[in-house]
């Protein structure tokens, strides 16, 4: 692909504001089903997951709780554990994919602490199908982290950040490469990119 032809991350974000007030003045889609929208794996994946939890013991999942030897799901080795700060976030983050000028499905990434990000969708909670993408590429994770109020006094809070899984094609944020399996912060309105592929995510609390 033409990388040179993708919009910048200022034109996307510049799209996902401008659907972001399309949606704050009442006027939202009506081929969505808004009112029963969620994230992750649906009913019927959670209900075999719990039959497969019943048979075979293990928590499984982002539990962070298994180490990498049992930390499997439908036979398969999970990449990621979450660390001991991961946290629910507190705000209502979104994600706005972005396809060229098509504007996808909102994806509200609020109700868990982690989303694997990934080709593989027996296991990942965020589906990216583009050939350039890995099967388990990336992380989103919620941290509780300090912060220095304007006082001077410290507290903590919970934050997002991405990261990326040592995927073959890299995981970028605002058109620049993130350094594989380090934390990195996320803000509203970042433009995110996962390999290869033209869809741009932006993110939006």
């Amino acid at each position: 692909m033409d990388e040179s032809a993708a919009p910048s991350a200022a034109v996307c974000a510049a799209r996902c504001a401008k659907t972001v007030a399309v949606l704050k003045g009442g006027r939202r889609s009506n081929s969505f089903d808004h009112a029963n929208a969620q994230w992750g794996k649906n009913d019927d994946e959670k209900s075999e997951k719990k039959v497969n939890q019943e048979r075979e013991k293990p928590n499984f999942g982002l539990s962070g709780k298994l180490t990498e030897e049992t930390n499997t799901y439908r036979g398969i080795v999970i990449k990621y554990s979450e660390p001991p700060e991961a946290r629910k976030a507190r705000r209502r983050w979104r994600l706005y994919p972005f396809k060229g000028e098509k504007a996808l499905q909102t994806l509200y990434i609020h109700r868990e602490s982690a989303y694997l990000i990934g080709r593989e969708r027996k296991v990942v909670d965020l589906p990216v199908d583009h050939p350039s993408c890995s099967k388990q590429h990336a992380a989103l994770q919620y941290r509780l982290v300090p912060f220095t109020r304007d006082d001077g006094s410290v507290g903590k809070r919970v934050r997002p950040y991405l990261i990326d899984l040592e995927s073959a094609n890299g995981t970028f944020i605002n058109n620049k490469k993130i350094e594989p399996r380090k934390y990195v912060e996320l803000f509203e309105k970042d433009v995110i990119k996962f390999g290869f592929s033209s869809e741009r995510i932006c993110l939006i609390a």
